[in-house]
C-alpha cells in the first residue's frame, strides 16, 4: 500500500537530462578552463532543477477498512424490547442527556471542562502544532547575525648575527554581519516532514477527542454505580426492617410457647446478615463519589455532600439510533488516529528518501569588518559581501539511508496493521455492547417477574406463619430470596444503564459536541 509510483527512477532521469544540456552549453568553458562562468552555471542548474521539484516518497491514501453492512447484535436478540435499537442516523453529540437526569449532564459537562486527561491531552496538541512549526522552518531563509572583536599580535624580527630580538606588534578587527542560507526543497524533504507534522498534529487532536470518549463514559458509569449502590443500600434497610419485624414476632411467639429457639436464632441470624451487608454497600458508593471527584478535576471528596443523597437510577430512553457499521469507521477517533498515523509513517518514507537525492542551497553574506571601531560603519572602506548557490550529495553513507527507507516502509506497515486492528476492535466493541443490552433488558425483565412473586411468597408465609400453619423456614426463605432478587433487579436496572454507556461509548460518542 502507498508505495512510490516510479518516483525514484523518473527523478533521476530528468536530473541526468538536464545535467547534460547544462554541461553542453557551458562546455567551452569548462575545456578552456575558463571558470568565469561557474557562477551562472550554478545558478542555471538551480533554476533547470526547480521545475523538476515534487515530493519524492509514496502519497497517502486513505486505508480502505471493510465493514458489514449491518449489525449483527442487532438482530441476534429479540426485537420486543423495551428499549430498541435502531440503525436511525446517530446523535452522539451529548448522549449523556438521553437520560434526562440533569445532575449527570452537569457532571460530564464539568469533566470535560476540568479533567487532567483531557487538559493533558490539550497540552499534546500545543506541542504537535508547535512540532509543525519546527517542521516547516527550513522552507524559509535562515538569517543570523554575528558580531566580532578579535585581538592579535604578530611578530617581527630585529638586529643581526646573533642577536635577534623580537618584536610584538598587535592588531585589532572589528567586524559585524549577517550570515544567510535557505535549502531549496527540490524533492520535498522538508514538505514531507511538514505533512508528516501535520498528521501527528491530527493524531494528537484525536487522541484529546478519544480521552473525552473514555471520560464521559468513565463518568456516566460511575454515576449509575453510585446510584445502583444507594439503592441497594435503600433495599437492603427496608428488607432489615421487615427482617427486625419478623423476629420481633418470632420472639413473642418464642415467650408464648409457640416455637422454639431455633426460630428465634434464625430471625436474629437473618436481621445479622443483611445488616451486615449495608456497610459495604456504603463504601462502594462512597469510592464512586470519590472517582467522579477525581474525574472532575477536583479532591476526592468535593461532591461528598452533593451527591450521598439518595436518588434514583437514571432510566433508559425507549429508542437509541446506533447508525450503520460503514459510519463507525468516520466517527470512532481511535480510528481516525490511527489513520492519521498511518498517514504520518507514509510522509516519513519521503523523508527517508529524499536523502537519496542532492540538496540545493543558496548562501550569502554581507557585513563591515574594519581594524578600527571608528570606521566600522563606512560603506567604502569596510563592506564586504558573498553570494552563491551550493550543492551536497551524499556519496557513501555506509547505506544508512536506504535502510533508513527500510525502516520507515516497515513502520508504515506496522501502522496500518494497527489501523486494520483498531477498525476490527471497534467493531466488535459495538457488536458486544449491542449483545449485551439487549440481553440485560431481557434479564431484567425476568428479575422483575421474580421480584413480584417473591413479595407475594413472602406474604403469605408470614400470615400462615402467625397463624400456625406453616414453620418459621418457610418465612425465613420467602425473606431471603425476595431480598436476593430485589438486589438483582437494582444490579440489572444499573447494569442495563452502564451497558448502554458502553454502546455510546462503542459508537464514539461524545466528543463532537466540544470540538
Amino acid at each position: 500500500m502507498n508505495r512510490p509510483e516510479g518516483g525514484k527512477h523518473e527523478i533521476g532521469v530528468e536530473m541526468r537530462r538536464k545535467y547534460s544540456l547544462i554541461r553542453a552549453v557551458f562546455k567551452p568553458a569548462f575545456i578552456d578552463g575558463d571558470f568565469k562562468h561557474l557562477g551562472l552555471f550554478c545558478l542555471l542548474t538551480l533554476l533547470l532543477a526547480l521545475p523538476a521539484g515534487c515530493a519524492v516518497g509514496p502519497k497517502f491514501r486513505p486505508p480502505e477498512a471493510e465493514t458489514p453492512l449491518i449489525w449483527d447484535g442487532q438482530y441476534t436478540v429479540s426485537p420486543v424490547l423495551p428499549s430498541k435499537t435502531t440503525i436511525d442516523p446517530v446523535t452522539l453529540v451529548a448522549w449523556w442527556r438521553s437520560f434526562n437526569d440533569p445532575v449527570l449532564s452537569a457532571l460530564v459537562e464539568q469533566a470535560i471542562r476540568a479533567n487532567l486527561d483531557v487538559r493533558q491531552a490539550e497540552a499534546r496538541v500545543r506541542q504537535a502544532r508547535a512540532a509543525r512549526g519546527v517542521a516547516g522552518a527550513p522552507l524559509w531563509p535562515r538569517v543570523d547575525s554575528s558580531v566580532l572583536y578579535e585581538k592579535s599580535r604578530g611578530s617581527s624580527e630585529a638586529g643581526g648575527g646573533e642577536g635577534i630580538a623580537t618584536i610584538g606588534r598587535a592588531r585589532e578587527l572589528f567586524q559585524v554581519g549577517l550570515d544567510a542560507s535557505w535549502e531549496l526543497d527540490i524533492f520535498g524533504g522538508t514538505r514531507r516532514s511538514i505533512e508528516a507534522a501535520t498528521a501527528d498534529l491530527q493524531a494528537a487532536v484525536e487522541d484529546r477527542r478519544d480521552i473525552l470518549v473514555t471520560l464521559a463514559g468513565e463518568v456516566g458509569t460511575n454515576y449509575l454505580n453510585l446510584r445502583g449502590f444507594q439503592q441497594q443500600i435503600a433495599i437492603a434497610q427496608k428488607n432489615l426492617a421487615a427482617q427486625k419485624k419478623t423476629a420481633d414476632i418470632t420472639h413473642r411467639r418464642f415467650e408464648a410457647g409457640f416455637v422454639g429457639r431455633l426460630d428465634v436464632a434464625n430471625a436474629d441470624a437473618q436481621v445479622a446478615t443483611t445488616e451486615a451487608q449495608i456497610p459495604i454497600l456504603e463504601a462502594s458508593a462512597r469510592a464512586a463519589i470519590y472517582s467522579l471527584g477525581v474525574l472532575l478535576g477536583r479532591e476526592p471528596a468535593a461532591l461528598a455532600e452533593e451527591l450521598s443523597k439518595e436518588a434514583p437510577i437514571p432510566p433508559v430512553p425507549p429508542e437509541v439510533p446506533v447508525g450503520l457499521p460503514s459510519e463507525l469507521v468516520r466517527r470512532r477517533p481511535d480510528i481516525r488516529r490511527a489513520e492519521a498515523q498511518v498517514h504520518a509513517a507514509t510522509a516519513r518514507i519521503g523523508v527517508a528518501t529524499a536523502d537519496l537525492f542532492p540538496r540545493f542551497f543558496l548562501t550569502g553574506s554581507f557585513g563591515f569588518s574594519s581594524s578600527e571601531l571608528s570606521r566600522l560603519g563606512n560603506l567604502n572602506t569596510s563592506k564586504f559581501w558573498s553570494f552563491g548557490p551550493s550543492v551536497t550529495w551524499p556519496v557513501f553513507a555506509g547505506g544508512r539511508i536506504r535502510a533508513n527507507i527500510k525502516l520507515q516502509d516497515a513502520l508504515q506497515e506496522e501502522a496500518l496493521l494497527a489501523y486494520q486492528k483498531t477498525v476490527l476492535t471497534a467493531l466488535q466493541d459495538v457488536e458486544t455492547a449491542l449483545v449485551s443490552y439487549a440481553k440485560e433488558q431481557e434479564h431484567q425483565k425476568s428479575l422483575a417477574a421474580a421480584v413480584a412473586s417473591n413479595r407475594q411468597a413472602v406474604d403469605l408465609a408470614m400470615q400462615l406463619y402467625v397463624a400456625g400453619r406453616t414453620d418459621f423456614l418457610n418465612v425465613l426463605n420467602a425473606q431471603r430470596s425476595l431480598f436476593a432478587t430485589e438486589e438483582a433487579l437494582t444490579q440489572s436496572t444499573r447494569d442495563l444503564g452502564t451497558n448502554l454507556i458502553g454502546l455510546y461509548k462503542a459508537l464514539g460518542g461524545g466528543w463532537e459536541r466540544d470540538s
